[in-house]
């Protein structure tokens, strides 16, 4: 586990419990999203990191550019971020922000990589078996990979099925490598 995270759980844990505390978990996942965005802009980190600025008027800066798509609670949760030089580790708190949501709300987010065009029968059945192997809801996306050769790849979470036929050549090269 990277140094980000584990900087970055306590500030994913709180926006979680706040969010929740106050039913806007949607409301948060977009906030948080906006603000990855703001924080990922050049100009705005060439900004942020002037030892010009003092804490409090990066946070200003920040809630400004964000004051359309934050509430109260999400600015002082900036404050909170640029008191403590922390406004850089947003991306790792909103990864750990929808984390916490989808372990809460009992759903994970599948990826289907293919090396050819999956339909939508096809993605049901693997939403369907993913729910019943995982116990939990299935957000399913696929996208086509034609280094693949064959076959697919799954990620679901943690979890990674490869049933590709390069996944297969590169067991078979290992295997023969030993």
């Amino acid at each position: 586990m990277s140094d980000l995270t584990t900087a970055a759980r306590p500030y994913g844990r709180a926006a979680f419990e706040v969010a929740c505390a106050h039913q806007e978990q949607e409301r948060w996942t977009d906030m948080l999203a906006f603000m990855v965005a703001v924080a990922g802009d050049p100009v705005m980190r060439a900004l942020l990191d002037s030892p010009a600025l003092s804490k409090q008027q990066a946070a200003e800066l920040f809630i400004s550019v964000c004051k359309e798509q934050v509430d109260e609670r999400g600015e002082n949760f900036i404050r909170l971020l640029a008191e403590n030089d922390r406004i850089r580790l947003l991306p790792e708190i909103e990864a750990l922000y929808r984390r916490y949501r989808d372990e809460a709300e009992r759903t994970v987010n599948a990826e289907v990589v293919s090396a050819s065009d999956v339909d939508d029968a096809q993605l049901a059945h693997i939403r369907e078996a993913l729910k019943l192997r995982l116990g939990k809801e299935v957000h399913l996306v696929s996208r086509i990979d034609p280094a693949l050769i064959g076959g697919a790849v799954i990620h679901a979470g943690d979890l990674v099925i490869d049933g590709s036929v390069r996944g297969r050549l590169d067991k078979l090269s290992t295997a023969l490598a030993h």
